[in-house]
């Protein structure tokens, strides 16, 4: 990979976002797409950014999964592929993930490739009545509608749990729009099958 550099004398820190990104797929549509309720889902996203939060939408579409945490997981572990070359980044740049999905869903499979990658994401319970999604306390940001992690520093969203030093940010979702901002170079791609690192 190029090493990305603007206007700095040092390499820049690298932030990637996890689904669609790391992932071929968006790994908590899979799930939904699987064991919850479509309809649901579609018309939340319709309401994402103007009646509805990041963080609301999410939790409401994990809301209709009620399958066991195992199945889920079984599931993602089947059917979730990795992008080629994804291994070699790590151990050449240490970057940062951070993701609007869950420990518990990504965790099992950054264990199944045995990658050892720092991680910032949310947390789910699996629960029959409905899987519940929590996430960190703080203000909702005016940017983005996502909620601030009260960290210290940059007050906006994610973009407050990024490193220090103008981080690079390569990502496809929403929830890398914001970060975006912070950054001192950005990446936003359509997410691809074909994409390659290098």
């Amino acid at each position: 990979m190029t090493t990305l550099v603007a206007n700095h004398t040092e390499p820049l820190p690298l932030v990637l976002d996890w689904d669609g990104t790391v992932t071929e797929r968006d790994t908590l549509h899979m799930a939904i797409e699987r064991f919850g309720d479509l309809e649901v889902f579609h018309g939340l996203e319709d309401e994402l950014g103007r009646a509805l939060t990041l963080d609301e939408v999410i939790a409401a579409e994990m809301a209709t999964i009620r399958a066991p945490r195992e199945d889920v997981v079984g599931f993602l572990l089947e059917h979730v592929r990795v992008r080629p070359g994804f291994r070699e980044l790590v151990a050449e740049h240490d970057p940062l993930i951070v993701s609007a999905g869950f420990h518990e869903l990504i965790d099992p499979v950054l264990r199944r490739e045995g990658i050892e990658v720092r991680l910032v994401a949310n947390h789910v319970h699996a629960a029959p009545e409905g899987w519940r999604a929590t996430f960190p306390e703080g203000p909702i940001c005016p940017v983005c509608s996502e909620r601030c992690c009260g960290a210290s520093g940059i007050s906006a969203c994610r973009c407050a749990r990024l490193p220090a030093g103008g981080p690079a940010l390569r990502g496809t979702s929403r929830g890398s729009t914001c970060a975006s901002a912070v950054p001192a170079t950005s990446f936003r791609q359509r997410p691809c099958r074909t994409a390659r690192w290098r």
